[in-house]
């Protein structure tokens, strides 16, 4: 007991001469200063001290120091707010030529170098993989879809969630046809359009997912939700296109082309989707919380195809990133704009910084957000092999939203480069339930 007490003591020491200075001696440790004895740290102040950690490797080292700090980092009310304060890593990303992790000197390359040989990202743990499609990327865990003979998706096509890293896997139950019948109505004259898309992890329930599916008939869309921890699937939200635009003050007449959304984005329990038309400058919005759909409106700008994306600005705002189409003034400008800032209306749209993309005759766009991180995509460089001009690859450059920092992430081989692209962040917990 008295060994235990004095590693214990011995480590909230280590803590406090770490992380803690006087402003009269700014290089020494307060152990070494005169006068000023070390006092043991109560509980909740090493929370707090350990809360303003940087990274979660800090976090890992702290806890290494002694048992009560492991027992106190290891607190899952204590890893909540640390991951609310800590948006999760870069870890890798994925697109039709697999899984890519940055390399260094990006800050996420050691993590992502031990996730990459941790984890099985070509899904060889989960069977007939090779039939399965990916659909979705978050919080470290996969959607997969099975199209089987079907050219089109319908909503009775199979769904898993896989975990590379743990290698489990869980098969979801087909949705029933009479829930689908019971939000399609009258509206099956059209084969409607489909997409899956997980849910994000509940933080009272780790072990717990949720995946929608998302149907646009042609007079009306629908949200499908099945839950893990009921293992069936329900009908969410339903509405018709007609009243989503009356609300607005449009027409109520609609045409399969008025309502034609793609480019999903998410933030603060909000999915959010493009218009395909280039006219509109507008996003359709799905709130997890309340289940209901509206339209928003985006910054009246020209906007490159492409090149767009929401992300968590903080303080429950939204943030907008977007390339603007400026082709013929020769300069391409990656501009961020945040939703309600600096105390303006939360409707109102503020553009707080332009970042000028220099690389003439190097077109960007915005291959994916994840929380408050964003992932570009660059051409290479043009070089001549013997006479023929090729390109050196396609660079990857993500953008820290709180700081605006551009880091390059990786270059790979043109390939799939302009296929839809994913970013996997955060560790996992299992999706199995921890036993003894």
């Amino acid at each position: 007991m008295a060994t235990s007490t004095a590693l214990r003591r011995s480590g909230r020491r280590k803590a406090a001469r770490t992380l803690t200075e006087i402003p009269e001696y700014p290089d020494r440790p307060v152990a070494e200063i005169p006068g000023r004895p070390v006092a043991e740290i109560p509980d909740h102040l090493v929370a707090e001290i350990f809360l303003r950690l940087p990274t979660a490797e800090d976090l890992a080292r702290a806890s290494a120091a002694c048992v009560s700090f492991r027992r106190l980092v290891t607190d899952k009310s204590f890893l909540r707010r640390f991951h609310r304060l800590h948006a999760p890593p870069v870890l890798a990303f994925y697109d039709r030529d697999g899984f890519h992790h940055p390399l260094p000197p990006h800050r996420s390359a050691p993590a992502a170098s031990a996730l990459a040989a941790a984890a099985d990202f070509s899904f060889s743990f989960f069977p007939n993989h090779l039939d399965w499609a990916v659909q979705d990327i978050r919080d470290g865990r996969v959607l997969l879809l099975c199209p089987g003979e079907c050219q089109q998706r319908q909503v009775s096509m199979e769904l898993a969630v896989c975990d590379p890293l743990h290698r489990g896997y869980v098969l979801l139950p087909p949705v029933p046809e009479d829930l689908v019948a019971s939000v399609a109505h009258a509206a099956t004259e059209y084969k409607p359009w489909c997409e899956p898309f997980l849910v994000p992890i509940d933080e009272e329930a780790e072990t717990a997912f949720g995946v929608i599916w998302m149907v646009h008939f042609h007079t009306r869309l629908a949200a499908l939700v099945f839950s893990s921890s009921t293992g069936q699937w329900q009908a969410a939200a339903s509405k018709e296109w007609k009243d989503l635009f009356l609300e607005r003050g449009e027409s109520t007449t609609v045409s399969p082309i008025d309502h034609d959304y793609h480019k999903r984005h998410y933030a603060y329990g909000c999915f959010y989707w493009e218009s395909s038309e280039t006219q509109k400058k507008e996003l359709l919005v799905f709130d997890t919380r309340s289940l209901e759909f509206s339209i928003s409106d985006l910054p009246p700008r020209e906007w490159c195809p492409l090149g767009l994306a929401i992300v968590e600005a903080g303080e429950g705002r939204i943030g907008l990133f977007g390339i603007l189409d400026e082709a013929l003034a020769g300069k391409l400008d990656l501009c961020y704009y945040i939703k309600g800032n600096k105390g303006e209306s939360s409707g109102n749209w503020q553009l707080e910084k332009t970042i000028s993309l220099e690389s003439p005759g190097r077109p960007h766009d915005i291959k994916a957000a994840a929380g408050t991180y964003l992932l570009l995509g660059k051409l290479g460089a043009m070089q001549f092999i013997g006479s023929t001009p090729q390109r050196l690859g396609f660079e990857y450059i993500s953008v820290d939203v709180k700081t605006l920092q551009l880091e390059r992430v990786c270059t790979k081989s043109s390939g799939f480069a302009f296929s839809k692209t994913w970013i996997y962040t955060n560790f996992p917990p299992s999706l199995s339930s921890p036993t003894v």
